[in-house]
C-alpha cells in the first residue's frame, strides 16, 4: 500500500510540542543522544543530523565539527537557531526545514548522518534510510538513537499490544530492531557495527568503503 504523508498535520504538532520540548526531554533522552553524536563525530568533520527539533543534541558536537541541522518544524528550529546564537555554536553551520524522506543534498556529501528519536515517526522509514545512505560518504556511518524493541524479547508482545495507543498520540512503541538492521543486509552496503541495550538504543551501521 502506498505510504500517506501527513507533513502538514505532523508540523502542527511539533509547533505544540516546540514550546516545551526541552523541558521534557532533555534529561531523559541525554545518555543517547550524547552517545549517537559521539559516534557521528567519529566518523569525520561533516556531520547531517535529522530531526535535529530544537537543538537538543547541538552542544553536544565537539568543535571542529561542520555540522547541518534538518528538521520538518519550522517552530522547533527556531528554538535550535536561538540556541546556537545564545551558547555561540560555531560549529553548527546551518538549520533548514526539510523532509527526512526528501533530503535536499547531494549525493556523499556527508562523513556522518545522525537521526535521534525521529527515525520511528517518518511516514516511510525506509525512505529516510534510503535518503540517508544517499548523502552518506562510503566509510561513514548512519548513526540511530530511538525507542526500539528488542526482537523477541519478553515485552515485545507487550509494546506491539500498545501499539495503536501509541500511534494515536505520534508516537511508536513497536518499532524494532530488526527494521533497521534487516535494511542494513538487504541493501549489501551495510554492516551493523553496534546495537545498544535498554529503553533508549543507539543503532549504528557503517557504509561498506567498497559499495
Amino acid at each position: 500500500m502506498p505510504v500517506t504523508y501527513d507533513l502538514d498535520g505532523q508540523k502542527r504538532v511539533y509547533a505544540t510540542w516546540a514550546k516545551f520540548y526541552d523541558r521534557i526531554y532533555q534529561g531523559l533522552l541525554s545518555r543517547p543522544q550524547r552517545e549517537a553524536v559521539a559516534a557521528a563525530c567519529a566518523c569525520g568533520d561533516d556531520i547531517l543530523e535529522i530531526g535535529v527539533g530544537t537543538g537538543l543534541t547541538l552542544p553536544y558536537f565537539t568543535a571542529g565539527t561542520r555540522v547541518l541541522g534538518a528538521d520538518l518544524s519550522l517552530d522547533m528550529l527556531k528554538v535550535a537557531s536561538r540556541k546556537v546564537v545564545a551558547q555561540g555554536l560555531s560549529h553548527v553551520r546551518g538549520l533548514m526545514v526539510m523532509d527526512a524522506c526528501r533530503l535536499g543534498f547531494e549525493a556523499e556529501r556527508f562523513d556522518a548522518v545522525t537521526a535521534q528519536f525521529v527515525i520511528t515517526l517518518v511516514p516511510d522509514p525506509e525512505q529516510a534510510l534510503a535518503e540517508m545512505d544517499r548523502v552518506l560518504k562510503p566509510g561513514g556511518e548512519i548513526v540511530i538513537s530511538s525507542r526500539l524493541v528488542d526482537d523477541g524479547g519478553m515485552l515485545a508482545p507487550f509494546w506491539a499490544s500498545v501499539a495503536p495507543l501509541a500511534k494515536a498520540v505520534g508516537w511508536s512503541s513497536d518499532f524494532k530492531v530488526s527494521r533497521l538492521t534487516g535494511w542494513a543486509t538487504k541493501t549489501g552496503r551495510y554492516e551493523t557495527v553496534h546495537v545498544g541495550r535498554g529503553y533508549f538504543k543507539v543503532v549504528r551501521l557503517k557504509k561498506l568503503s567498497s559499495a
